[in-house]
């Protein structure tokens, strides 16, 4: 554990607040001042550093570019009504991001540092946390290996790094959506389950192909059959049938979303019949037929929850039912949006308040 105490500080001598847009944040492309900062060499991770955001000088032989040692996380904090300082399950986040490590054969990052350097950085940029219907400060923890060295090996160097983004919603609208039965997100043995930056490079291809002819993601399935869903783009993914809510099983070929357990935990309070099992396409696309396929969203930090308009199989786009207020997409939607601004009862202590 490294002590807050130790966490080395230099702020910025020019704070970028007064140059925000407020009014058109988008998602992703304004940054806070601050980021912070911590190095591993010699086999022990050393002393965090919180300084001014910007470029960061590294050689182009640093082991990250060639071999993909690179993985990441998103959380957001919010604002309460008396302008405390809300970060919605960070724990969680901290824990993930060290299975991710070890699966890419990088070191665990002790979650004390993780919290401590989160907590200081956030703290320092809170003026930074929007406050409007959909806002948001993103937060991106990310790590990666920065050996000076072309060969495969794992890295003996890797930098953490925590930087902030003020912003909106990352959708807009409701989502059309193309289910993928010819590339893949994730195989099994693979890195599905790690948020390795090479899961998202490899989906951007077929992602791309989709968007061209007019969907907004995919539903990618599984890497031996493609007759099983297991994520939404880069989100996970809920059906809704009547009292049955249902998400793909967690397995080493799907991310364990923290948005995902939230939301299914949440519709386990409010008596929702949940299952967490394989769900097929036939199944799903039955129920499409039917007229008993009653909902569909993506579930994840950014967006947290996206509604899904159509899916197309084969060629044929299939309507869902219009999402509004009154089903269980738009009630969770809001419910979760004011959880995490300190609007709900925070049954589950998922909030960590930042002092």
């Amino acid at each position: 554990m490294i002590a807050t105490s130790n966490i080395e500080v230099s702020k910025t001598t020019q704070s970028r607040l007064n140059e925000v847009n407020w009014s058109d944040l988008g998602f992703g492309k304004i940054f806070s001042d601050h980021m912070a900062v911590v190095e591993y060499r010699d086999g022990k991770w050393h002393t965090p550093s919180i300084r001014p955001y910007g470029p960061m000088m590294f050689s182009p032989a640093i082991s990250a570019l060639h071999y993909g040692q690179a993985i990441f996380e998103g959380l957001k904090a919010y604002k309460n009504e008396n302008g405390e300082v809300l970060i919605f399950r960070p724990e969680k986040n901290a824990e993930r991001l060290n299975k991710s490590a070890q699966r890419m054969c990088m070191p665990d990052l002790p979650v004390e540092t993780f919290m401590e350097m989160l907590t200081q950085l956030v703290n320092l940029d809170n003026e930074w946390i929007p406050k409007g219907e959909g806002e948001s400060l993103y937060i991106r923890p990310h790590m990666f290996a920065i050996d000076e060295y072309v060969g495969v090996r794992p890295s003996e160097t890797y930098m953490f790094c925590i930087f902030t983004c003020p912003v909106g919603k990352y959708y807009t609208t409701e989502l059309n959506v193309k289910i993928e039965k010819s590339f893949t997100r994730a195989v099994k043995g693979g890195t599905g389950h790690a948020k390795a930056a090479g899961n998202y490079g490899a989906s951007l291809f077929p992602t791309q192909i989709a968007k061209d002819a007019g969907y907004d993601q995919l539903l990618w399935t599984d890497g031996q059959t493609h007759e099983y869903f297991e994520e939404s783009g880069t989100m996970n993914v809920v059906f809704l049938s009547g009292n049955n809510v249902m998400s793909p099983a967690l397995s080493d070929s799907i991310l364990d979303g923290v948005t995902r357990n939230s939301v299914l935990q949440v519709a386990r309070d409010w008596g929702y019949n949940v299952e967490e099992r394989k769900v097929s396409v036939k199944e799903i696309i039955d129920l499409l037929k039917a007229g008993k396929l009653d909902g569909a969203f993506g579930v994840g930090t950014a967006a947290t929850i996206a509604p899904i308009k159509t899916i197309n199989h084969e060629g044929t786009d299939y309507e869902l039912p219009r999402d509004n207020s009154a089903d269980f997409a738009g009630k969770v939607s809001t419910y979760m949006d004011r959880l995490k601004r300190g609007l709900e009862n925070d049954k589950h202590n998922w909030n960590y308040k930042v002092s």
